[in-house]
């Protein structure tokens, strides 16, 4: 009988710490896997980098956009450089800037 107790106890617990590591895993969006590549619209390169694009300048289907990192309001954050994309005939053409470097 305490065998039976002891043994269910364990198995409860153990669910319990599988069923809360599955939760947490869960709990936050998971990040966006899409790298950005040559052929994208705007509206496929504004959902790769996970930030709105801002017009610069251009004709439609040819413009300019820039997409600012979200720095998600920390203020520690040193991050102020843009991604310049260019888009010719509504296709993603190329970029310029690096969202790796954190310039002082």
């Amino acid at each position: 009988m305490v065998r039976k107790l002891i043994f269910n106890t364990a198995l409860a617990l153990m669910l319990a710490i599988a069923g809360a590591a599955r939760a947490q895993q869960g709990a936050g969006v998971p990040p966006n896997r899409t790298p950005l590549a040559f052929g994208m619209n705007a509206e496929q390169a504004s959902s790769a980098l996970g930030v709105p694009l801002n017009y610069i300048r251009g004709r439609p289907g040819d413009e300019l956009f820039l997409a600012l990192p979200n720095v998600k309001g920390m203020t520690l954050s040193f991050r102020s450089d843009g991604l310049y994309l260019q888009f010719r005939r509504g296709r993603l053409t190329g970029w310029k800037g690096d969202w790796g470097t954190i310039r002082p």
